[in-house]
Protein backbone atom coordinates (compact mmCIF):
# COMPACT_ATOMS: atom_id res chain seq x y z
CA UNK A 1 0.00 0.00 0.00
CA UNK A 2 2.86 2.46 0.54
CA UNK A 3 4.56 1.76 -1.93
CA UNK A 4 1.63 2.12 -4.30
CA UNK A 5 0.79 5.39 -2.38
CA UNK A 6 4.55 6.93 -3.29
CA UNK A 7 4.10 5.84 -6.58
CA UNK A 8 1.22 7.86 -7.06
CA UNK A 9 2.52 10.90 -5.62
CA UNK A 10 6.16 10.56 -7.56
CA UNK A 11 3.64 10.55 -11.07
CA UNK A 12 1.51 13.35 -9.99
CA UNK A 13 4.63 15.05 -9.08
CA UNK A 14 6.14 14.47 -12.58
CA UNK A 15 3.04 15.19 -14.48
CA UNK A 16 2.69 18.89 -12.24
CA UNK A 17 6.35 19.69 -13.26
CA UNK A 18 5.79 18.84 -17.00
CA UNK A 19 4.80 22.18 -19.13
CA UNK A 20 1.61 22.20 -20.26
CA UNK A 21 0.99 24.07 -23.27
CA UNK A 22 -2.22 26.13 -24.07
CA UNK A 23 -3.60 26.48 -27.38
CA UNK A 24 -2.80 29.56 -28.80
CA UNK A 25 -5.32 32.12 -30.16
CA UNK A 26 -4.86 34.55 -33.15
CA UNK A 27 -7.71 36.72 -33.32
CA UNK A 28 -8.68 38.40 -37.10
CA UNK A 29 -10.90 40.43 -38.95
CA UNK A 30 -11.17 40.89 -42.82
CA UNK A 31 -11.76 43.65 -44.83
CA UNK A 32 -14.82 42.79 -46.93
CA UNK A 33 -18.30 41.69 -45.98
CA UNK A 34 -18.68 37.58 -45.60
CA UNK A 35 -20.34 36.84 -49.26
CA UNK A 36 -17.77 38.11 -51.28
CA UNK A 37 -15.34 35.39 -52.90
CA UNK A 38 -12.62 37.43 -51.20
CA UNK A 39 -13.50 37.07 -47.72
CA UNK A 40 -14.43 33.83 -48.86
CA UNK A 41 -11.17 32.99 -49.63
CA UNK A 42 -9.76 33.97 -46.37
CA UNK A 43 -11.73 32.04 -44.26
CA UNK A 44 -11.29 28.86 -46.34
CA UNK A 45 -7.34 29.61 -45.14
CA UNK A 46 -8.44 30.15 -41.25
CA UNK A 47 -10.53 26.65 -41.56
CA UNK A 48 -7.17 25.23 -43.22
CA UNK A 49 -5.13 26.88 -39.94
CA UNK A 50 -7.64 25.64 -37.66
CA UNK A 51 -7.56 22.14 -38.82
CA UNK A 52 -3.61 21.71 -38.93
CA UNK A 53 -3.39 23.76 -35.54
CA UNK A 54 -5.71 21.50 -33.26
CA UNK A 55 -4.46 21.73 -30.36
CA UNK A 56 -1.89 23.88 -31.10
CA UNK A 57 -2.95 27.68 -32.78
CA UNK A 58 -7.11 28.38 -33.72
CA UNK A 59 -7.40 31.66 -35.62
CA UNK A 60 -10.78 33.24 -33.83
CA UNK A 61 -12.69 35.75 -36.43
CA UNK A 62 -14.43 38.50 -35.03
CA UNK A 63 -15.61 39.47 -38.30
CA UNK A 64 -15.53 41.76 -40.93
CA UNK A 65 -16.17 45.67 -41.54
CA UNK A 66 -18.84 45.98 -38.87
CA UNK A 67 -16.44 45.23 -36.47
CA UNK A 68 -13.47 47.54 -37.23
CA UNK A 69 -14.25 49.61 -40.33
CA UNK A 70 -11.68 48.59 -42.99
CA UNK A 71 -10.35 51.62 -43.30
CA UNK A 72 -9.26 51.34 -39.65
CA UNK A 73 -7.73 47.51 -39.46
CA UNK A 74 -4.36 48.14 -40.64
CA UNK A 75 -3.54 49.86 -37.91
CA UNK A 76 -5.85 48.10 -35.88
CA UNK A 77 -3.27 45.30 -36.37
CA UNK A 78 -0.32 47.36 -36.00
CA UNK A 79 -1.55 48.57 -32.27
CA UNK A 80 -2.34 45.22 -30.92
CA UNK A 81 -6.25 45.66 -31.00
CA UNK A 82 -6.71 42.94 -33.26
CA UNK A 83 -3.62 40.27 -33.81
CA UNK A 84 -4.75 39.80 -37.45
CA UNK A 85 -6.15 41.33 -40.59
CA UNK A 86 -6.64 39.88 -44.36
CA UNK A 87 -6.62 43.25 -46.13
CA UNK A 88 -5.73 44.61 -49.46
CA UNK A 89 -2.47 46.79 -48.85
CA UNK A 90 -3.69 49.46 -50.66
CA UNK A 91 -4.99 50.59 -47.26
CA UNK A 92 -1.75 51.25 -45.44
CA UNK A 93 -0.04 52.77 -48.61
CA UNK A 94 1.23 55.67 -46.74
CA UNK A 95 3.05 53.55 -44.23
CA UNK A 96 4.42 51.00 -46.88
CA UNK A 97 4.25 52.11 -50.04
CA UNK A 98 5.99 49.23 -51.35
CA UNK A 99 3.17 47.41 -51.88
CA UNK A 100 2.27 49.19 -54.72
CA UNK A 101 4.80 46.49 -56.31
CA UNK A 102 1.93 43.88 -56.03
CA UNK A 103 -0.76 46.43 -57.37
CA UNK A 104 1.49 46.66 -60.58
CA UNK A 105 2.84 43.27 -60.95
CA UNK A 106 2.65 41.19 -64.21
CA UNK A 107 2.58 37.66 -61.87
CA UNK A 108 1.47 36.58 -58.67
CA UNK A 109 2.64 35.28 -55.26
CA UNK A 110 3.59 31.70 -56.28
CA UNK A 111 6.33 33.48 -58.76
CA UNK A 112 6.88 36.29 -55.82
CA UNK A 113 7.34 34.00 -53.20
CA UNK A 114 10.01 31.75 -55.08
CA UNK A 115 11.94 34.98 -56.06
CA UNK A 116 12.51 35.83 -52.73
CA UNK A 117 9.58 38.90 -53.34
CA UNK A 118 7.43 37.92 -50.64
CA UNK A 119 10.08 37.07 -47.95
CA UNK A 120 11.61 41.22 -48.89
CA UNK A 121 8.21 43.05 -48.41
CA UNK A 122 7.73 40.93 -45.17
CA UNK A 123 10.98 42.61 -43.80
CA UNK A 124 10.13 45.81 -45.38
CA UNK A 125 6.49 45.58 -43.36
CA UNK A 126 8.02 45.14 -40.17
CA UNK A 127 10.78 47.81 -40.42
CA UNK A 128 8.12 50.26 -41.29
CA UNK A 129 4.79 49.19 -40.02
CA UNK A 130 5.23 46.73 -36.98
CA UNK A 131 3.80 44.07 -39.14
CA UNK A 132 4.64 40.31 -39.95
CA UNK A 133 3.36 40.09 -43.64
CA UNK A 134 2.23 36.02 -43.81
CA UNK A 135 1.39 36.05 -47.62
CA UNK A 136 -0.19 37.16 -50.29
CA UNK A 137 -3.08 35.93 -51.21
CA UNK A 138 -6.14 35.61 -54.07
CA UNK A 139 -2.92 37.10 -56.49
CA UNK A 140 -3.03 38.04 -59.89
CA UNK A 141 -6.12 38.51 -60.28
CA UNK A 142 -6.46 41.99 -62.71
CA UNK A 143 -8.53 44.99 -62.57
CA UNK A 144 -11.02 45.95 -65.95
CA UNK A 145 -13.06 49.43 -65.76
CA UNK A 146 -16.88 49.10 -66.09
CA UNK A 147 -19.07 51.82 -67.14
CA UNK A 148 -23.15 52.29 -66.95
CA UNK A 149 -22.89 54.12 -70.32
CA UNK A 150 -20.55 53.25 -73.32
CA UNK A 151 -17.41 54.70 -73.21
CA UNK A 152 -16.24 57.13 -75.16
CA UNK A 153 -13.13 57.23 -77.20
CA UNK A 154 -11.21 59.94 -79.22
CA UNK A 155 -10.21 60.03 -82.33
CA UNK A 156 -7.31 57.85 -81.61
CA UNK A 157 -8.76 55.00 -80.26
CA UNK A 158 -7.53 56.13 -76.65
CA UNK A 159 -10.70 56.29 -73.55
CA UNK A 160 -12.07 59.63 -72.54
CA UNK A 161 -13.11 60.40 -69.41
CA UNK A 162 -15.82 63.11 -70.42
CA UNK A 163 -19.11 62.71 -68.66
CA UNK A 164 -17.33 59.79 -66.71
CA UNK A 165 -18.36 60.19 -62.95
CA UNK A 166 -15.49 57.83 -62.06
CA UNK A 167 -15.48 55.90 -58.35
CA UNK A 168 -11.93 54.94 -57.00
CA UNK A 169 -9.79 53.78 -54.21
CA UNK A 170 -6.18 54.17 -52.86
CA UNK A 171 -5.71 50.81 -55.83
CA UNK A 172 -6.29 52.87 -58.66
CA UNK A 173 -6.39 56.47 -57.90
CA UNK A 174 -2.94 57.60 -59.34
CA UNK A 175 -3.77 55.94 -62.44
CA UNK A 176 -7.08 57.52 -63.34
CA UNK A 177 -6.00 61.01 -61.92
CA UNK A 178 -2.41 60.70 -63.37
CA UNK A 179 -3.01 59.28 -66.76
CA UNK A 180 -6.76 59.19 -67.42
CA UNK A 181 -7.01 62.67 -65.99
CA UNK A 182 -10.05 61.87 -64.27
CA UNK A 183 -10.80 63.19 -60.76
CA UNK A 184 -12.19 60.42 -59.18
CA UNK A 185 -14.39 60.08 -56.08
CA UNK A 186 -13.31 57.93 -53.53
CA UNK A 187 -16.18 55.33 -52.00
CA UNK A 188 -15.64 52.45 -49.63
CA UNK A 189 -16.71 49.08 -51.44
CA UNK A 190 -19.09 48.80 -49.24
CA UNK A 191 -21.10 52.05 -50.05
CA UNK A 192 -20.29 51.32 -53.81
CA UNK A 193 -24.25 49.50 -54.65
CA UNK A 194 -26.41 52.72 -53.43
CA UNK A 195 -23.50 55.14 -55.44
CA UNK A 196 -24.18 53.58 -58.94
CA UNK A 197 -27.41 53.61 -57.89
CA UNK A 198 -28.11 56.89 -57.36
CA UNK A 199 -26.02 58.30 -59.97
CA UNK A 200 -23.43 59.55 -58.03
CA UNK A 201 -21.04 57.75 -59.93
CA UNK A 202 -21.44 55.40 -63.13
CA UNK A 203 -18.42 53.86 -63.57
CA UNK A 204 -16.10 51.93 -61.31
CA UNK A 205 -12.94 49.86 -61.21
CA UNK A 206 -13.40 46.45 -59.93
CA UNK A 207 -11.24 43.01 -59.93
CA UNK A 208 -12.61 40.05 -62.92
CA UNK A 209 -14.07 38.55 -59.70
CA UNK A 210 -16.95 39.40 -57.29
CA UNK A 211 -18.94 41.87 -59.22
CA UNK A 212 -21.65 39.76 -59.14
CA UNK A 213 -21.35 39.32 -55.47
CA UNK A 214 -21.47 42.62 -54.94
CA UNK A 215 -24.69 43.16 -57.31
CA UNK A 216 -22.90 45.86 -58.91
CA UNK A 217 -23.99 44.23 -62.37
CA UNK A 218 -27.51 45.41 -62.40
CA UNK A 219 -25.85 48.78 -63.16
CA UNK A 220 -22.52 48.58 -65.04
CA UNK A 221 -23.20 46.97 -68.79
CA UNK A 222 -19.73 47.82 -70.04
CA UNK A 223 -16.23 46.40 -69.63
CA UNK A 224 -12.74 48.54 -71.41
CA UNK A 225 -10.24 45.98 -72.27
CA UNK A 226 -7.33 45.52 -71.70
CA UNK A 227 -7.08 44.51 -67.99
CA UNK A 228 -4.68 46.04 -65.53
CA UNK A 229 -3.05 45.61 -62.15
CA UNK A 230 -3.07 42.53 -59.84
CA UNK A 231 -5.00 42.26 -56.60
CA UNK A 232 -2.65 42.84 -53.57
CA UNK A 233 -4.89 41.14 -50.79
CA UNK A 234 -3.09 39.54 -48.18
CA UNK A 235 -2.58 38.96 -44.80
CA UNK A 236 -1.03 41.17 -41.58
CA UNK A 237 -0.11 40.49 -38.12
CA UNK A 238 1.07 42.78 -35.23
CA UNK A 239 4.74 41.77 -35.08
CA UNK A 240 4.70 41.36 -31.40
CA UNK A 241 2.25 38.48 -30.94
CA UNK A 242 3.90 36.95 -34.02
CA UNK A 243 7.04 36.92 -31.99
CA UNK A 244 5.47 35.52 -28.85
CA UNK A 245 3.49 32.66 -30.92
CA UNK A 246 5.46 29.33 -30.01
CA UNK A 247 7.66 27.69 -33.09
CA UNK A 248 5.13 25.28 -34.04
CA UNK A 249 2.48 28.16 -34.68
CA UNK A 250 4.60 30.35 -36.41
CA UNK A 251 5.37 27.33 -38.40
CA UNK A 252 1.86 26.16 -39.30
CA UNK A 253 0.34 29.95 -39.64
CA UNK A 254 3.21 30.58 -42.68
CA UNK A 255 3.05 26.94 -44.18
CA UNK A 256 -0.98 27.26 -44.29
CA UNK A 257 0.12 30.45 -45.89
CA UNK A 258 2.36 29.68 -48.58
CA UNK A 259 -0.10 26.64 -49.68
CA UNK A 260 -2.75 29.06 -49.95
CA UNK A 261 -1.07 31.57 -51.74
CA UNK A 262 -0.57 28.59 -54.44
CA UNK A 263 -4.12 27.53 -54.25
CA UNK A 264 -6.22 30.81 -54.07
CA UNK A 265 -3.99 32.02 -57.07
CA UNK A 266 -5.07 28.70 -58.75
CA UNK A 267 -8.28 29.11 -58.21
CA UNK A 268 -9.01 32.76 -58.96
CA UNK A 269 -7.15 32.23 -62.64
CA UNK A 270 -10.22 30.05 -63.23
CA UNK A 271 -12.76 31.69 -61.41
CA UNK A 272 -12.09 34.91 -63.11
CA UNK A 273 -12.49 33.54 -66.78
CA UNK A 274 -15.74 31.83 -65.48
CA UNK A 275 -17.04 35.03 -64.19
CA UNK A 276 -15.88 37.37 -66.97
CA UNK A 277 -18.13 34.51 -69.35
CA UNK A 278 -21.05 34.57 -66.43
CA UNK A 279 -21.46 38.35 -67.17
CA UNK A 280 -20.68 38.59 -70.96
CA UNK A 281 -23.67 35.56 -71.17
CA UNK A 282 -26.07 38.40 -69.29
CA UNK A 283 -25.70 40.64 -71.45
CA UNK A 284 -22.37 42.99 -70.21
CA UNK A 285 -20.49 44.51 -73.16
CA UNK A 286 -17.05 44.64 -74.06
CA UNK A 287 -15.10 47.92 -75.39
CA UNK A 288 -11.32 46.39 -76.49
CA UNK A 289 -8.80 49.58 -76.87
CA UNK A 290 -6.34 48.62 -79.82
CA UNK A 291 -2.85 48.94 -80.85
CA UNK A 292 -1.30 52.23 -79.55
CA UNK A 293 -4.65 53.01 -77.12
CA UNK A 294 -4.13 49.75 -75.65
CA UNK A 295 -0.50 50.51 -74.78
CA UNK A 296 -1.17 53.70 -73.54
CA UNK A 297 -3.72 52.93 -71.26
CA UNK A 298 -1.37 49.37 -69.86
CA UNK A 299 1.81 51.11 -69.60
CA UNK A 300 -0.01 53.90 -68.05
CA UNK A 301 -1.83 51.55 -65.37
CA UNK A 302 1.68 50.23 -64.14
CA UNK A 303 4.24 53.40 -64.77
CA UNK A 304 1.78 55.16 -62.63
CA UNK A 305 1.52 53.21 -60.08
CA UNK A 306 5.72 52.81 -60.36
CA UNK A 307 5.79 56.60 -60.06
CA UNK A 308 3.62 56.45 -56.78
CA UNK A 309 5.95 54.21 -55.55
CA UNK A 310 8.75 55.85 -55.89
CA UNK A 311 7.79 59.42 -55.04
CA UNK A 312 6.46 57.78 -51.53
CA UNK A 313 9.42 55.84 -50.84
CA UNK A 314 11.75 58.68 -51.89
CA UNK A 315 9.73 60.70 -48.45
CA UNK A 316 10.99 57.91 -45.65
CA UNK A 317 13.84 57.60 -44.19
CA UNK A 318 14.61 54.19 -46.31
CA UNK A 319 14.55 56.20 -49.50
CA UNK A 320 14.64 54.19 -52.60
CA UNK A 321 16.70 51.14 -51.04
CA UNK A 322 14.08 48.27 -52.49
CA UNK A 323 12.41 49.97 -55.44
CA UNK A 324 14.43 48.44 -58.49
CA UNK A 325 14.61 45.20 -56.49
CA UNK A 326 11.48 44.97 -55.68
CA UNK A 327 10.22 45.61 -59.05
CA UNK A 328 12.59 42.90 -60.14
CA UNK A 329 11.07 40.21 -57.68
CA UNK A 330 7.68 41.08 -58.67
CA UNK A 331 7.42 41.12 -62.49
CA UNK A 332 8.56 38.52 -64.45
CA UNK A 333 10.66 39.42 -67.80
Amino acid sequence: MKKSWFAAVATMTVLSSSPVFAVETVTAVHAFPPNLVYTQSFLDFVKKVNEKGEGVVQIQVRGGPEVIGLPQQPDAVRNGVVDMAYTAASFYGGAVPERDVMVASNTDAVYARENGGIDLLNKIHQDKMGVYYLGWFDSGVKYNLYTINPPKLDPDGNLTVEGMRLRSNPVYDAFFRDVLGAQPISIPTPEVYSALERGVVNSTGWTQIGLKDLNWNRFVKYRVNPAFFSTDMGVIVNLDRWNKLSDPAKKILQEVAIEHERESAEKFAELAQKQLAELDADGMQVVNLEGAAAEKFSTGAREATWNRMRTQMQKQPMGLEYYDTLIEKFNRP
